[in-house]
């Protein structure tokens, strides 16, 4: 994800899944997973995650909106295919909508395992899944600045997938329950605007010596320096519920990163506790509500804050050809609500989380 060429910065996509019965409750997925890495036509990669109902995949380095949505379309198929294959289905969406009797089982990993004993209830319940955008950076000192300017406009890309309205059978009141879950483990959350390199590392250092994290893969940041490419690594969004509105977070997210390499202005001043509170109002309200506007903090119209999202990326996202579709696909986002409201919407009509998993993974 981190080759370059020409001017623009190049892309990739992760997304995780759940993987369910006929049911829509939680199935195995590692049958699911080495099928389709067998039989998968898609471009990227498939892979195991923490719990054992988890898929994720993963694309390549992408240079075009187009290539990231049909790997992305690609590998959805693949893993979907394989599920229903075995009787099962792949479930886009960022918490299971119903209800479990049972804890989740963790993957057999010597490495799950040791999260799993250290991090106790929080690692066995934390069944969330997301999108995560890497984006090209020239290097990590470069990256902490590029941290620095993107961190206000995390509560706008956090609505912008949110998909986990309706969890464990229940509306949660939240379009990204996901988030609220997540938030539990220790290194997750915002990141505090840092000076340098060396304060992230001194940062990452400690957590290390506490035990909060057991390895570096564990700085769960909302937004971070990857460890595995050169790239900025947004982790702040849910699994989106379609594959049009995971490459709208990407070009987003690319579009971001892109303004903030040209702008030579200091990171602004915005105290990660009030970064905490204003992506606490963008997990509950998503696009259908208000979120707070990085220029001044008040709440405005979450499409409002997007428009100007756009407006101050637009000529980066008019380089990579992304503008016009990025201005149509965030109208339409906001005008027909994102895959929480749809989740609401369809939970309305009867008050089951089934109908739910109808709804995302298809009726079995």
């Amino acid at each position: 994800m981190s080759d370059q060429t020409g001017d623009e910065l190049t892309f990739g996509i992760e997304e995780e899944f759940l993987v369910v019965d006929r049911n829509g409750r939680l199935s195995q997925a590692d049958q699911v997973v080495s099928d389709a890495a067998e039989t998968g036509d898609g471009d990227g990669e498939l892979q195991h995650e923490l719990i054992q109902a988890q898929a994720e995949i993963a694309t390549d380095v992408c240079r075009t909106r187009d290539e990231a949505l049909q790997r992305l379309r690609e590998l959805r198929d693949d893993l979907a295919s394989a599920a229903r294959r075995q009787g099962r289905r792949l479930l886009p969406a960022a918490s299971p909508p119903v209800p479990e009797e049972k804890l989740p089982v963790v993957t057999r990993s010597p490495r799950y395992e040791r999260i799993a004993e250290q991090f106790g209830a929080t690692a066995r319940t934390s069944l969330t899944c997301g999108c995560h955008v890497h984006v090209a950076i020239p290097d990590k000192e470069t990256g902490i600045q590029v941290l620095g300017r993107i961190r206000p406009w995390l509560p706008a890309l956090l609505t912008v997938t949110a998909n986990s309205a309706i969890a464990d059978g229940y509306d949660t009141g939240y379009r990204s329950w996901r988030y609220q879950q997540w938030s539990r483990w220790p290194s997750a959350g915002p990141p505090p605007r840092f000076s340098s390199l060396d304060e992230y590392e001194a940062v990452v250092d400690a957590w290390l010596r506490s035990g909060a994290i057991l390895d570096r893969g564990m700085v769960y940041w909302d937004v971070r320096l990857s460890e595995k490419q050169p790239t900025i690594e947004f982790r702040i969004a849910d699994v989106a519920a379609t594959p049009e509105e995971a490459v709208l977070l990407g070009v987003l997210a690319r579009g971001l990163v892109a303004t903030a390499l040209a702008d030579g202005n200091p990171p602004p001043y915005l105290a990660n506790e009030v970064l905490r509170a204003q992506l606490w109002r963008a997990s509950r309200d998503g696009v259908a509500g208000r979120c707070p506007h990085p220029r001044n903090g008040d709440l405005a119209p979450t499409k409002a804050v997007l428009a100007d999202l756009i407006e101050l990326t637009g000529s980066a996202l008019d380089s990579a050809g992304d503008l016009e579709f990025a201005q149509e696909a965030t109208a339409r986002l906001c005008a027909e609500g994102g895959g929480a409201d749809r989740q609401r919407r369809r939970f309305a009509e009867r008050g089951r989380g089934e109908d739910v998993v109808d709804l995302l993974a298809g009726t079995p």
